[in-house]
């Protein structure tokens, strides 16, 4: 099934597909189960937008190159271009919040970073990125107060809040502001928080953000 930005209630959102900005290591309980230094600014990177799926359809992972782990995000959805913008701005640059599941070969991105390489390899594959669809602003009253959690085969596997974030929304939109204009239909991934572990074939995932959405999935 192709992807399409939608709203929880079922209405089209009506802006294209764009590129996906992510946020490595924006919760330090993640880093510490990766054993990687905490960064001292955001650090960000990209998933082109032919990564993204529909989350609320089964999807396929790589089956020949090793792990394939999931990281769960809370995902900003750009309603207008940002460039340059401060956190005001950034606000009302958003038209929706929604999941993500951050698809990761681990196995990939560690002989990567080994090497002093990018990560888009393992980040940015066909398929990487499913996204559920969005709520509206107006029904989450503080970004920084919401619940992410995953389960896998009926076991929590996360379960962490966004006000544990090292980098808030809406300083991180205006942060990649800076390098990265944000036109409508980008996504933004604000990180993941501890638990990421392995998926396989046929496993059934239950993705909530707090309790606007949850979605039922699967891996096929």
């Amino acid at each position: 099934m192709k992807y399409q930005h939608r709203f929880s209630d079922g209405t089209d959102a009506d802006l294209p597909l764009g590129k996906v900005v992510c946020v490595g290591r924006n919760y330090a309980d993640h880093a510490a189960e990766l054993n990687n230094p905490v960064p001292t600014v955001p650090m960000l990177f990209i998933k082109p937008g032919t990564a993204v799926v529909p989350m609320d359809e089964p999807f396929a992972i790589p089956a020949d190159q090793g792990r394939v782990h999931f990281e769960t995000e809370m995902s900003i959805l750009i309603g207008r271009r940002l460039c340059r913008v401060d956190e005001a701005q950034a606000a009302n640059g958003i038209a929706g919040i929604g999941l993500a599941l951050d698809l990761t070969l681990r196995d990939v991105q560690d002989d990567l970073k080994r090497q002093g390489h990018p990560w888009e390899k393992a980040k940015g594959f066909d398929g990487a990125c499913p996204l559920s669809a969005f709520v509206r602003p107006d029904q989450v009253s503080n970004l920084q107060d919401v619940q992410i959690r995953l389960r896998v085969n009926g076991e929590t596997r996360q379960d962490g809040n966004s006000r544990f974030m090292l980098n808030p929304v809406l300083p991180l939109l205006s942060y990649i502001s800076q390098y990265f204009t944000l036109e409508p239909g980008d996504v933004v991934l604000t990180g993941t928080p501890a638990g990421v572990g392995p998926i396989l074939s046929g496993d059934r995932l239950e993705v909530e953000l707090s309790d606007w959405l949850r979605v039922d999935t699967s891996v096929c």
